[in-house]
């Protein structure tokens, strides 16, 4: 996976503190790297001092361009890092560990929480976030279905969404310091494992991006999943 560095967000966030970077989240040590991006790519940032423990899956700065976390496939599942125009200190690992392999990663665009998606039981972790993990918010009520691939809060910072590999293959629900009562399935569901997940900036619409054809589905969202939009007359080739 890979994450940039914002320079200006939604609702006129201040520029990020340090120069732009492209951060990529992969296979083999270090599991990271980051360069800073001004038209491509710069000289590689050093290695943090700290690697995460196993092989690199997904990655996300927070919205203010100064932390930085990594999702991967050992113990403890997630390393987030200071970060301004390189690495710092990596921060200490939650108290409450994700269980499995991180598929999924994201803050919430105030940058007060961190979600992790991740292949086991619960599938999804939620922590405060203020200069390193707080305490693990309480699980859903209603867990998503199977591994969490895919995670995103909507721009407003009011919904959470999960993708993941089980039918309804997609699972929201409100968000205000905690998981609120799951919404609805879409009537609509998406055809196979949710992969990917994201809300437009608006806060109109949601996507879906699945294993099978037609490979990603869109609906309308308004405190809920409203009626799947046409599906796109060149489909995408493969899994989304």
């Amino acid at each position: 996976m890979i994450s940039a560095q914002k320079l200006e967000g939604a609702g006129g966030q201040k520029p990020a503190p340090s120069p732009a970077a492209i951060a990529v989240a992969h296979s083999g040590s270090p599991y990271i790297s980051v360069y800073p991006w001004s038209a491509g790519f710069g000289t590689k940032y050093a290695d943090p001092s700290t690697l995460p423990a196993g092989g690199g899956s997904n990655v996300a700065f927070n919205p203010e361009g100064t932390d930085i976390a990594v999702g991967h496939g050992t113990s403890p599942y997630v390393s987030a890092y200071p970060w301004s125009s390189g690495f710092g200190t990596k921060y200490a690992n939650p108290a409450t560990l994700p269980t499995g392999t991180t598929r999924g990663i994201t803050f919430n665009p105030a940058g007060t929480a961190i979600a992790v998606a991740y292949i086991t039981s619960p599938y999804i972790s939620v922590y405060p976030w203020s200069v390193g993990f707080g305490t693990k918010y309480a699980n859903p009520a209603t867990l998503p279905a199977g591994v969490g691939f895919g995670v995103a809060f909507n721009p407003a910072g009011t919904s959470i969404a999960v993708a993941h590999n089980i039918s309804p293959y997609v699972s929201a629900y409100p968000w205000s310091s905690g998981f609120g009562t799951k919404y609805a399935d879409p009537s609509t569901l998406p055809t196979g494992n949710g992969i990917g997940v994201a809300f437009t900036p608006e806060v109109t619409a949601i996507a879906v991006g699945h294993a099978i054809t037609p490979f990603i589905s869109d609906y309308p969202w308004s405190a809920g999943f409203g009626t799947k939009y046409a599906e796109p007359a060149t489909l995408p080739t493969g899994s989304g």
